[in-house]
């Protein structure tokens, strides 16, 4: 892996570094300028309708980038000695923000996924109470620590 780190570092950076910004843009972006847009939409149906729409096309777009972040953190982390170097302590708590960001995300995706189901079946108060705590917290756990996860990646780097 150090091999690979040494050949093509900036792209891997560069690829680590894009999917934080299309996965922590992306949140920020819906949660901050599309989702108080949607709630000046009346008519219920229509309005999680395209909640879900809105949240399904986000979580399908940042879901490759995800695993870019893993793949290219995990070439990063054992080219660099994260574990073991001297700053082990920003290695991990930097891998423990992306752990709990992804499970997270996993768990509002298949939230998601449910109440589609639930949607599609007109069962829209059921699919509506699924996702409520969507927008208000995981959404904003998950900027949170994506900007601190950022702030400790420039911490990594000597900046």
């Amino acid at each position: 892996m150090q091999s690979l780190f040494q050949n093509y570092a900036h792209l891997i950076v560069f690829i680590h570094i894009l999917g934080a910004i299309i996965w922590i843009g992306g949140m920020i972006a819906v949660r901050v300028a599309v989702h108080p847009v949607m709630q000046s939409i009346e008519e219920p149906k229509i309005k999680l309708g395209k909640i879900l729409e809105i949240t399904g096309k986000l979580f399908n777009l940042v879901l490759p980038f995800i695993v870019l972040i893993l793949l290219t953190a995990l070439i990063m982390s054992v080219a660099m000695n994260g574990h073991h170097g001297s700053n082990k302590f920003l290695f991990i708590a930097k891998e423990a923000i992306w752990t709990v960001m992804t499970l997270n995300f996993s768990f509002m995706y298949f939230k998601r996924s449910k109440a589609k189901k639930l949607f599609d079946s007109g069962e829209l108060i059921q699919a509506k109470a699924l996702i409520a705590n969507i927008p208000n917290l995981l959404l904003p756990i998950n900027i949170i620590l994506g900007v601190v996860a950022i702030w400790l990646g420039v911490s990594l780097r000597g900046y």
